[in-house]
């Protein structure tokens, strides 16, 4: 097993990156993660006013895993998410969906016990989760930009139990991982979920010559394309035709077919409304396809 501690990490995908650690094909790797905001807040005093914005988003890693070639699928089974005792949530003008009206910056400090997030009297579940997991792109994208590549998809499903498929773009696909949440709702309305330092366990392992045009995502019983774009439409539009793609491919249908059923199976949800690209999700039952078919339909794309 290996472990990357989290003084080791970057803030930016690209394709110079230097691996800090090497990865046999299906080695189990952790690593430690900062919060969104490098741990510089800890109180509700502080707010974004005083953060050092450089330093925003960083992501653990990056991790080299040996055999990954552009062209393969870098597959990352989510084994384990832990996170800290205490998170924060903050907001400042112009940020997030309503952020025109927002008057000053504010930090909530939220107490995490016993599986709840503690929002001063209200106890919500805690569902952890990766903001930030990504691969080293063809060019330098920051870690708060979401991408073919991954990167700041904010995606609540990417948690415990869940597996990831990234397409590789150089030599060993130069993995990181950051951003981890306590708790968020989709959309992530306000520009922060529960920002929490924490801890994930991996499994990474390579699929050759499978490299999806998107990252997809696989729960127990359903695939998800994670499509992230400038406009939130265009990214509606691209994930809708990856998804009949993956259906007509799949199950041999035609065009207008695999259209048609996209209408009663395929369900197109939001990750993130907030990032400078737009994260959305379209999910297929894999009781109509398995993952291993998708990736192959999406890997002639």
């Amino acid at each position: 097993m290996i472990f990357i501690d989290k003084s080791k990490h970057i803030f930016a995908f690209g394709p110079n990156l230097k691996p800090i650690a090497e990865a046999e094909n299906g080695e189990i790797v952790v690593f430690e993660t900062l919060d969104a905001l490098s741990n510089q807040i800890t109180s509700e005093e502080q707010t974004l006013e005083a953060v050092d914005f450089s330093k925003v988003n960083p992501a653990t890693g990056p991790l080299y895993v040996k055999g990954a070639k552009p062209g393969d699928a870098l597959k990352v089974d989510i084994l384990d998410i832990e996170v800290a005792n205490r998170g924060v949530v903050v907001t400042a003008p112009h940020a997030g969906v309503l952020g025109d009206e927002v008057k000053k910056p504010k930090t909530k400090v939220c107490e995490i016990k016993d599986g709840y997030v503690y929002f001063g009297d209200i106890r919500i579940p805690a569902r952890p989760m990766i903001g930030v997991i990504g691969v080293a792109s063809l060019e330098e994208i920051p870690c708060g930009e979401p991408g073919r590549h991954g990167g700041n998809m904010d995606t609540k499903l990417i948690r415990k139990g869940t597996t990831l498929y990234l397409p590789v773009f150089v030599e060993g696909g130069l993995l990181a991982i950051g951003d981890l949440h306590a708790v968020m709702g989709d959309g992530e309305v306000c520009v922060s979920a529960c920002e929490v330092p924490g801890k994930v366990t991996t499994r990474v392992s390579v699929l050759e010559d499978m490299a999806p045009p998107y990252p997809v995502l696989e729960t127990e019983d359903s695939l998800y394309l994670l499509v992230s774009e400038e406009n939130l439409w265009d990214a509606i539009k691209r994930a809708t035709e990856l998804g009949v793609k993956v259906l007509q491919k799949a199950l041999n249908l035609s065009w207008d077919e695999a259209y048609m059923l996209g209408s009663l199976i395929l369900d197109i949800e939001i990750s993130q409304l907030v990032d400078p690209k737009k994260t959305v999700r379209v999910r297929i039952p894999k009781e109509y396809v398995s993952a291993k078919d998708a990736l192959r339909a999406l890997s002639l794309e």
